[in-house]
């Protein structure tokens, strides 16, 4: 059997490393061809010892100096680059088969749609990419033949429950609607005094999931659940009425999918990202992915409730920008992103990420997406109205 040779985006991060563990699970299928990573050197060194890739990539000139420096000493012929063109390009490699993108936020634009123009496999975990450029990612898939695979749990969940010419229109393959799960995050139960006064570690402190700090606080917020309602629009041709968020506190059903004759399919699975990693990289085969058997009777129950949208705006905030759609969403991400790294460093609290967010698209009108800088000249826009509302509130 070939060698699938996988490029890794993000690999130092908690997708990044589920993925690598997933490959060294099957050294006669996958090996990997690049890694990249943004400030966890010694982890990416680390990565780079033990599967030996053809590339690294790093942010800057220093960074890929040292590691050069650490990886000829120990007998590696892995080569260095940095800078956003080099992880476009290792992304685009012709000797690449697959791309895992899982760079955390708008900065995994560029890559991720170099992976695609290129016509490449890519296991979609940088949601943030069509949230931004949802159409702009499409058409281009479209036109290069590239296969998007979802790596979200949920869209991978849903990816699995829907018929396979589902492209074709949700109602002409018989789909009603989708139905998002959400676990709520760790402040399901807590009342509006209760928000104003959380902390970031407590945001950080996911109850199923064990993720990176922005998206923690992002499933905290809900805004997790309010960027993948925008992704399943685009992976799957949904309207934004027909994706229903659906609070499921065990995190064991992933998605469902609502038919016309009254069926409902689900996807179950234990709360680990192994296993749509591995459903995506072996896709339409199956492998083995160290995840353990879901036990149902050891669960005991399944529960589902609707959101609180009083509780989480952040939910209607996203839905709003889904429907107005254009440069809506990329207005909607850069805001989180900046109200998220300023609760992060406590420069505001909790409950002033959907305000930021809210300003942002009150101050700055939606528009058609015409190309790739239009998308990044409203996403700089947008961080800088984020910015000047914090400026004014300190």
């Amino acid at each position: 059997m070939k060698l699938s040779r996988i490029s890794v985006l993000g690999a130092t991060g908690s997708i990044g490393l589920s993925t690598l563990d997933v490959i060294a699970r099957h050294p006669d299928r996958y090996c990997a061809f690049a890694l990249t990573g943004h400030s966890r050197m010694d982890v990416l060194a680390e990565l780079c010892l033990a599967h030996r890739p053809v590339y690294a990539v790093v942010a800057e000139q220093t960074q890929a100096h040292l590691l050069e420096a650490k990886l000829s000493a120990a007998g590696l012929s892995t080569q260095v680059l940095h800078g956003p063109e080099a992880l476009a390009w290792v992304a685009a490699h012709e000797q690449t088969d697959a791309v895992m993108a899982a760079i955390v936020g708008a900065a995994g634009l560029y890559s991720t749609m170099a992976a695609v123009q290129a016509g490449k496999k890519v296991l979609l975990a940088n949601k943030e990419s069509l949230v931004m450029a949802g159409a702009l990612l499409m058409e281009a898939a479209k036109k290069s033949g590239a296969q998007l695979l979802p790596i979200d749990s949920e869209h991978n969940a849903i990816f699995q429950c829907m018929p396979g010419d589902y492209a074709q229109g949700l109602s002409r393959v018989g789909v009603r609607r989708i139905l998002l799960t959400a676990s709520g995050g760790p402040f399901r139960r807590f009342s509006a005094e209760e928000l104003k006064s959380v902390t970031p570690e407590q945001a950080c402190a996911h109850p199923n999931w064990s993720m990176g700090q922005k998206i923690s606080v992002d499933s905290a917020s809900m805004m997790n659940k309010g960027l993948e309602l925008i992704e399943a629009c685009w992976l799957f041709g949904a309207r934004p009425d027909q994706v229903e968020i659906v609070v499921h506190p065990q995190s064991v059903v992933h998605s469902l999918v609502d038919y016309v004759d009254g069926s409902v399919l689900a996807q179950l699975g234990n709360p680990d990202m192994r296993t749509p990693i591995a459903h995506a990289l072996a896709w339409p085969e199956r492998v083995e992915s160290g995840v353990g058997a879901l036990e149902l009777l050891a669960i005991g129950r399944l529960d589902f409730e609707a959101p609180d949208p009083i509780l989480f705006p952040c939910l209607g905030l996203a839905r709003a920008a889904a429907e107005a759609g254009g440069t809506a969403c990329a207005i909607l991400n850069a805001a989180n992103e900046v109200a998220v790294e300023a609760f992060l460093n406590r420069r505001v609290g909790f409950t002033a990420i959907p305000v930021i967010i809210e300003h942002a698209l009150a101050v700055q009108a939606a528009e058609q997406v015409g190309d790739l800088e239009q998308v990044m000249q409203a996403d700089k826009l947008a961080r800088r109205n984020a910015a000047a509302w914090l400026a004014n509130k300190s």
